[in-house]
């Protein structure tokens, strides 16, 4: 399987070398001369448009032992939860389960389901219930989190809780269209993973 896959990345379609990973790009930012030059005959008075790599900032390089820390960046839509933040490992609740990320983690994309976040700081540990999302791991031990909704475990009302999961079992036993059933779902869905993270 993975011989089959390799010979696909260098399939003749995809151009005569093989195709480059994210880990294998420069740390510094590349112009891309042969895209200005281009530029510069079909349009030689205006300027080359910027590429999103044009804001952003340099990717530290991949160091050659393995760090001590992990540089954890945790974004919510509305706020920044942890920016630049050393720690010992993070714990995410990834679609295929529970994932340790310990400084040296092999480059990963993986996405959120609703469960714990759990960020390990040598003795304290603090825990947020993260709703859905996507978790970044790059080489250079650093971890880009971003979740649609999070909340310290420790302020989430248990109560409201065990209601919200009662309506949502009723309205799913109660659907009859088929966005009733998938809305009532991810209540419940939701609800019991907040209902684990409780009592786990």
């Amino acid at each position: 399987m993975f011989c089959r896959a390799s010979t696909l990345l260098r399939h003749p379609l995809m151009g005569a070398t093989s195709r480059r990973f994210s880990t294998d790009l420069p740390a510094a930012a590349v112009e891309d001369s042969s895209f200005v030059e281009a530029w510069k005959k079909v349009s030689p008075n205006v300027d080359p448009p910027k590429t999103p790599l044009a804001y952003m900032k340099p990717r530290p390089a991949t160091p050659s032992s393995l760090p001590s820390k992990l540089t954890v960046n945790f974004v919510l839509p509305y706020a920044s939860e942890l920016s630049a933040k050393e720690v010992d490992m993070v714990i995410v609740p990834a679609t295929t389960g529970q994932m340790g990320v310990l400084p040296g983690h092999v480059a990963t994309i993986a996405e959120l389901k609703p469960g714990v976040l759990s960020v390990h700081e040598g003795n304290d540990v603090t825990k947020y219930f993260v709703s859905s999302g996507f978790a970044f791991i790059h080489a250079n031990s650093v971890a880009d989190i971003i979740a649609v909704e999070a909340v310290p475990v420790d302020r989430i009302d248990a109560n409201l809780v065990q209601k919200g999961l009662q309506d949502f079992t009723q309205k799913l036993n109660s659907a009859t269209t088929d966005l009733e059933k998938a809305e009532a779902q991810i209540g419940v869905d939701v609800h019991s993973a907040l209902n684990s993270a409780l009592t786990g």
